[in-house]
């Protein structure tokens, strides 16, 4: 499989909204009987690998392209392979797996240096109606108004890292508290955060699903680390992305506040699971998320 060529080279960003939005405008490379193939830009990451929400994203933008329009993801399942370069672009392979009456079916993989660092399903819809309920928003949580930016609260984070920040292109507010610098006193599983991009992003409804891909793998991985009073700082701390998983439930912008409430329901043999659901401010259950990673603390820890 031919890699993409590098096309981020600038690794200042005024705007970095306008970066993750070019880095998501994929190329088509060629169209074949059985599989499409686009290229992709890779988001700068100081610490030098692919962000998993971006590859996420560009999977998902991708098997949209051979959807036809009245037919939206409402799910994907995918596993990270291998790390990527964030020096070097992507190449996606797209297979028209199935095409139904009601549902079609894509497998995206994302490959650099001809090797799969990716492989996804999802699965695409057309409106139907039906039964409707949904998990109600927790209670008596702070608005996003009344929490500082994560950029107001890294002073003491190194460098290298408060760069992530400054490049973010999603602003996060965290319940009760980021645990970049300290995980605080109280061990639980569980945290909440609101999330939307720094700018508006346009009316496009299949960016913004690609977009609440990006974000759904932010922080999630948080609740399994608070459990355990572990900061991100913790030195000698390794966590990596195993796989993810996510639901589109109803159409939402993440130009406007979002509330991801996180959970961990366990954690062992290395690995520990996380599960998340997507709120709009008013209550609206947008889409739920699921994700293991890899977790390994310094013994004696």
């Amino acid at each position: 499989m031919p890699d993409a060529e590098n096309a981020e080279t600038d690794h200042v960003h005024e705007d970095p909204v306008g970066a993750m939005l070019g880095v998501l405008d994929l190329s088509t490379s060629v169209a074949r009987t059985t599989e499409d193939i686009f290229t992709g830009r890779s988001q700068h990451m100081p610490l030098g690998r692919v962000y998993g929400g971006q590859v996420l994203a560009q999977s998902v933008v991708a098997a949209q392209r051979t959807i036809s329009p009245e037919r939206t993801v409402h799910s994907m399942h995918g596993y990270f392979l291998r790390p990527g370069d964030a020096s070097k672009g992507i190449t996606f392979s797209v297979d028209r797996i199935h095409d139904g009456r009601s549902f079609a079916t894509r497998r995206t993989q994302a490959f650099q240096d001809g090797v799969p660092i990716f492989s996804m399903i999802a699965s695409f819809q057309d409106e139907d109606p039906g039964v409707e309920h949904q998990e109600p928003m927790p209670d008596g949580l702070p608005a996003p108004e009344d929490i500082p930016d994560v950029n107001e609260m890294t002073g003491d984070v190194n460098p290298i890292s408060r760069r992530m920040f400054s490049e973010q292109p999603i602003e996060l507010r965290h319940i009760p508290s980021p645990i970049y610098v300290s995980a605080g006193e109280e061990r639980q599983p569980r945290q909440a955060v609101w999330m939307r991009t720094r700018r508006p992003i346009g009316d496009d409804a299949g960016l913004h699903r690609a977009v609440m891909a990006y974000l759904s793998d932010m922080t999630i991985q948080e609740s399994i680390l608070r459990a355990h009073g572990i900061a991100w700082v913790t030195p000698g701390l390794r966590v990596a992305s195993l796989d993810h998983a996510m639901w589109w439930h109803r159409p939402a912008r993440v130009d406007e506040w979002l509330l991801y409430v996180q959970h961990s329901p366990n954690a062992r043999g290395g690995r520990g699971l996380a599960t998340g659901r997507i709120y709009t401010r008013d209550g609206v259950l947008v889409a739920s998320v699921a994700q293991e990673i890899m977790v390994r603390v310094p013994s004696g820890d």
